[in-house]
């Protein structure tokens, strides 16, 4: 994993735990709904920073290497990206 990359993830997710962790508080003391939903929608927003970075260190490190290989290796990385683009398209 690219260490800057991995820097920002993990910072990422922290972030992340503290919204959730804030999420959870919201629910359990009933606030209004709108607000727990604005706080849902910013944690989703979040989770989306978190995969861009995973596809970009992806994209930099284990796909280069398998488009340098060629051949089978290279169309595994096609399908890989095919799959995780269908995945997005059905979660949006």
């Amino acid at each position: 994993m690219i260490d800057d990359i991995k820097k920002r993830a993990l910072h990422r997710t922290r972030i992340l735990e503290g919204q959730l962790r804030g999420l959870e508080k919201m629910i359990e003391s009933e606030d209004y709904c709108l607000d727990i939903i604005t706080q849902s929608l910013a944690i989703q927003k979040s989770l989306g920073s978190l995969n861009k970075l995973m596809v970009e260190n992806h994209l930099k490190t284990h796909v280069t290497d398998m488009f340098e290989a060629g051949g089978e290796t290279r169309e595994g990385a096609i399908d890989e990206l095919v799959k995780i683009y269908e995945l997005s398209r059905n979660r949006s």
